[in-house]
């Protein structure tokens, strides 16, 4: 069985997205794949290669009522392994008929991607296990890593989605996004991992008083920018929502921050301080002369 699940890049809609903003989501050229073989009963041999074919997880757990690590492992692996662990125990909750007792695996992943990008190491990994579990992947994400959802939507599709929170749940919308400007739009890695989880409880707490208001605002421009025709009003669009985001979580423009004198638009993408931005322009020795090496054009990122 093999399974491949796309990466992520959040355009608009990061943090309001949260509570019922539409954010518009693009899925990546890059991402990770799962294979399973069969292996020894009541055993799961899992090993998992990064970008450059170096394994990055060695493990083997028992298997069947419950899931647990065969061979004790050293410190400085064991939050990964036991994040893994909780993972496959959640999904086993879901779906024990997959680690019945009469069954073994083999596990190898393969991610296309540097881990310390951000395009969705863990969502990637969730809508996998989800896919071969056979189960809900919104349900195995709230069980595991939380979250609103739209990079296990995006991990899930080939083309840009908007995603919305509703009461009834996740809203996926297919669209399209490949504005007569793409040539001049391009992704810059900031050099430093963005922890959403801890990006998610920066924004629960900060006040709330004028969250309506921000949600509203932030769905419109979604939905202007999938209209924008120019590059003039899509800069326009993307400013507009850093000062409203920016305004909302108390932290400064990442342009503001780091690249003050740009000539161009430069956007936060997902949590604010990490991770990958998004830029206007073609001033891309700007940024290499910064230091910045890992710099990806609009259609070598997005699917």
């Amino acid at each position: 069985m093999k399974f491949y699940s796309h990466g992520k890049l959040l355009i608009t809609g990061e943090y309001a997205v949260l509570d019922g903003a539409k954010a518009l989501a693009l899925p990546t050229k890059y991402g990770q794949s799962l294979e399973v073989t069969p292996g020894e009963k009541g055993k799961l041999s899992w090993q998992s290669f990064d970008k450059a074919g170096t394994t990055w997880i060695k493990a083997e757990f028992h298997i069947g009522n419950d899931i647990r690590l065969a061979i004790p492992v050293a410190s400085e692996r064991k939050n990964l392994l036991e994040r893994l662990q909780h993972i496959l125990q959640k999904a086993n909750e879901v779906n024990p008929e997959v680690f019945s007792k009469d069954k073994g695996y083999n596990v190898t992943t393969s991610l296309n991607f540097d881990r310390d990008w951000g395009l969705g190491t863990s969502s990637t990994l969730i809508n996998n296990i989800a896919d071969w579990f056979q189960i809900d992947p919104y349900k195995l994400l709230n069980k595991t890593f939380g979250g609103s959802g739209y990079d296990i939507a995006a991990a899930r599709t080939d083309q840009p989605i908007i995603f919305q929170l509703t009461p009834s749940g996740p809203s996926v919308l297919k669209t399209q996004f490949n504005p007569a400007f793409a040539e001049e739009l391009f992704f810059v890695h900031l050099n430093r991992k963005q922890n959403s989880r801890e990006a998610i409880a920066h924004y629960r707490n900060q006040p709330k008083e004028n969250l309506s208001s921000l949600t509203s605002k932030i769905s419109g421009i979604t939905d202007q920018i999938l209209q924008s025709e120019s590059l003039k009003d899509f800069e326009m669009l993307l400013e507009v929502h850093e000062t409203l985001i920016s305004k909302s979580i108390n932290l400064p423009k990442i342009k503001s921050e780091l690249f003050p004198d740009y000539s161009g638009t430069i956007k936060s993408l997902g949590g604010w301080g990490g991770d990958f931005v998004l830029a206007t322009g073609k001033d891309k020795d700007y940024f290499l002369k910064k230091g910045y090496r890992t710099i990806i054009p609009f259609h070598q990122m997005i699917l």
